[in-house]
């Protein structure tokens, strides 16, 4: 896909105007949670219900021929991948992440190496299956995060060799980012484990290239944040020939033979050996539109995160200059000029939770996980967004 040139910050809140408007008076400054969606999507929720009416049960073959072929072919743009036909569809991120866990070793504890900053679909799922000894994990901690790609895979030579390796690309409680993707895969790769890249922050958010990996890795994405086009529209990379029969396995990984006397459980041996079963389908036209409308805007993962980087350099610049501001550059968890983050800021404060409550009251809509307040920074917001949250955090009450 092509990648332009643009005189930065970019300014496309006409673009988003639906979203916008309903939120006059508030600074949304979440993008890594609820990104805005633009206008285009609106007109795609229609259609999905329009072409459910004009085809009623045939929609089938529209939604998973044309609407899926479609979505996954620019996905596969945007992470240069060599075959579109590698990636599967789901509702969310979980469903996939139990599918994986379900091509491990049935005959005995399965070993899994993680870091201790996953999000939750994978985290929770996993402490509950290790709470009854039905997985072995070891969890490799983020911080320091200049040693953290060093530790991990040292840790991913040790014997027994694990059955399963799972990691962010850009981790959800810091902003930090694997920008050595490669590397650390070629490393960790070769002793016989599942690898699996929960890429869902850095998916339209980082400049992701996985030509050289695709065929070692699963890589997890979503259109909920970067991709702006809300929930139930998440998607698998599936390598070719690893993990060729998934135990959890719904009935629409055998949609092509259903017609057929069916003999065993046949697979297909693309990423569609991974696929569950009835799904809401709107989350996949909304995305269908909001990769059409990217690829309209001559934008990619490398402007989507040249823009954020350049609002997110101006809302520091301000807040240096804001001796009362309540948030200060000193309490970056990581500093954008010294560390590759992704879109968003993180900042380390013990009372982040009444903190993110009073700059809800001064309408200024943040979120935080724990003792960590982030702010998002996307395409929907211009230089005058950061203006005026400069502005208001120098007169908060």
């Amino acid at each position: 896909m092509p990648t332009a040139k643009h005189q930065l910050p970019l300014d496309l809140t006409s673009d988003f105007s639906r979203f916008r408007s309903q939120h006059a008076g508030r600074l949304h400054f979440a993008a890594h949670s609820h990104h805005f969606w633009p206008d285009v999507t609106r007109d795609a929720q229609l259609r999905c219900w329009d072409e459910a009416s004009a085809l009623s049960d045939e929609k089938w073959d529209q939604i998973l021929g044309d609407v899926w072929g479609d979505v996954r072919g620019l996905i596969a743009q945007h992470l240069n991948l060599p075959d579109a036909e590698t990636l599967v569809p789901a509702p969310n991120t979980h469903e996939l992440v139990m599918r994986i866990l379900s091509c491990l070793p049935p005959d005995r504890s399965p070993r899994i190496l993680t870091s201790d900053s996953e999000f939750h679909s994978f985290r929770r799922q996993c402490a509950r299956l290790k709470e009854d000894g039905l997985v072995e994990m070891t969890t490799i901690a983020t911080e320091p995060y200049a040693s953290f790609v060093e530790r991990f895979v040292e840790a991913s030579k040790i014997n027994p060799a694990f059955d399963l390796i799972f990691v962010s690309q850009v981790f959800f409680n810091s902003g930090f980012v694997i920008d050595c993707l490669d590397r650390l895969i070629e490393e960790v790769f070769d002793r016989g484990a599942l690898v699996v890249i929960d890429g869902y922050h850095g998916f339209l958010a980082r400049p992701t290239d996985l030509s050289n990996v695709a065929d070692r890795i699963f890589y997890l994405g979503g259109g909920y944040k970067y991709a702006m086009a809300g929930e139930g529209a998440c998607f698998m990379h599936c390598p070719p020939g690893i993990a060729a029969r998934p135990r959890n396995t719904g009935w629409y990984a055998g949609f092509g033979s259903l017609a057929n006397a069916q003999k065993g459980v046949p697979y297909d041996s693309t990423g569609w050996r991974f696929m569950g079963s009835t799904f809401d389908p709107s989350g996949l036209y909304r995305l269908r539109a909001s990769l059409h409308w990217l690829n309209e805007k001559r934008l990619d993962a490398a402007v989507i995160h040249s823009h954020a980087r350049t609002l997110q350099d101006m809302f520091i610049a301000g807040l240096a200059q804001i001796p009362s501001s309540p948030l200060h550059p000193v309490s970056l968890v990581l500093k954008p000029d010294e560390t590759a983050i992704g879109n968003f800021l993180t900042f380390e404060r013990p009372d982040a939770g009444w903190l993110f409550q009073k700059l809800h009251r001064n309408g200024i809509v943040t979120d935080h996980r724990g003792s960590r307040l982030r702010l998002g920074f996307g395409l929907y917001q211009c230089a005058g967004d950061v203006e005026q949250l400069i502005e208001r955090l120098s007169r908060l009450d």
